[in-house]
């Protein structure tokens, strides 16, 4: 991935908001320009997990989020959107981008992608994706998955959309909480060809 145009980075209603705030930082701090969007039902899960107020005002949480990842020399690459701004740049496909990534993706937000129904500006953003045939990549929410949620990412892989679930691979030495929330970073980062040094690769 080129840093050439912005990379849109949505966070959904579900749990995982810190595999997005992570991915968020490593963008930013790496010179990426992010399209962030932000579903209004988010707000409940980002206060309650980390502490995050991700209050609905599109300036207030870009403020909120500089400051908590202590990233505030990087405010002009970021862009904030709020998920019922169907009229934003994310949403034509005239609008060049690297592709997209969802993190995390609650199963509702799958189920519309998968479906076509592009209701709000993060399932229009990736619905411009796979029309444009641009990278679109799906972080599921944590488990148990039913065979409804396993079949509309089936689907959606079939189209082609990266699917990342939040899993640890523990040949990368994992000895704490940051160390697995890193390895799935680094493997978001990996499927988008981002390169990143955030966890022990496989080497014999």
């Amino acid at each position: 991935m080129k840093k050439n145009n912005p990379v849109i980075l949505a966070i959904t209603a579900a749990s995982g908001i810190i595999f997005a705030i992570r991915t968020l930082e490593f963008l930013l701090k790496n010179d990426f320009q992010v399209e962030l969007i932000v579903s209004s039902k988010a707000y409940y899960i980002a206060k309650h997990e980390i502490e995050l107020d991700l209050s609905h005002d599109r300036k207030e949480i870009r403020e909120n989020i500089l400051k908590f990842l202590k990233v505030e020399n990087k405010k002009q690459n970021l862009h904030v959107w709020l998920d019922d701004e169907i009229w934003a740049s994310p949403s034509s496909g005239s609008y060049k981008t690297e592709g997209m990534i969802i993190a995390p993706a609650s199963m509702a937000v799958i189920s519309a992608i998968s479906l076509g129904n592009a209701e709000n500006l993060i399932t229009r953003a990736a619905d411009v994706c796979l029309k444009q045939k641009r990278p679109l990549t799906v972080v599921p929410r944590e488990t148990p998955l039913n065979s409804i949620h396993l079949e509309n990412m089936l689907k959606l892989s079939k189209l082609g959309v990266n699917i990342v679930p939040p899993i640890t691979g523990f040949y990368g030495k994992i000895k704490t909480i940051d160390d697995s929330i890193d390895f799935v970073v680094g493997k978001i980062l990996d499927i988008n060809n981002i390169e990143n040094s955030l966890y022990e690769r496989w080497q014999i």
